[in-house]
């Protein structure tokens, strides 16, 4: 079993930046690929960044490409995602997962933690 726990969100205005953080437990860390996805009132649950085991690969949605970055520290069993530029359409929970020696998706992932709420206002 593995504990995922967000924390960073709040609310910022657009053109802001945030850090969100990700602390896993329960498992060996390394041994999961990790992502962060974000849900919207209304709307499903979406990809927003991967990182592999290592954090030699990432992946981004095209929607925020550019502007995010993910990335973890496995000697602190911990993954963030640095939000900058952020804008309005931003606007969701944003939750952390984690799945087996691969990369999570919305459709295949191990482990979601509870989700942190990021507000952009205009």
């Amino acid at each position: 079993q593995v504990q995922l726990v967000e924390s960073g969100g709040g609310l910022v205005q657009a053109g802001g930046s945030l850090r969100l953080s990700c602390v896993a437990s329960g498992r060996t860390f390394s041994n999961y690929g990790m992502g962060w996805f974000r849900q919207a009132p209304g709307k499903e649950r979406e990809f927003v960044a991967t990182i592999s085991t290592s954090g030699g690969s990432t992946n981004y949605a095209d929607s925020v490409k550019g502007r995010f970055t993910i990335s973890r520290d496995n000697a602190k069993n911990t993954v963030y995602l640095q939000m900058n530029s952020l804008k309005p359409e931003d606007t969701a929970v944003y939750y952390c997962a984690a799945r087996i020696l691969s990369r999570p998706s919305v459709a295949r992932s191990d482990y979601w933690g509870q989700g942190t709420q990021v507000t952009v206002s205009s």
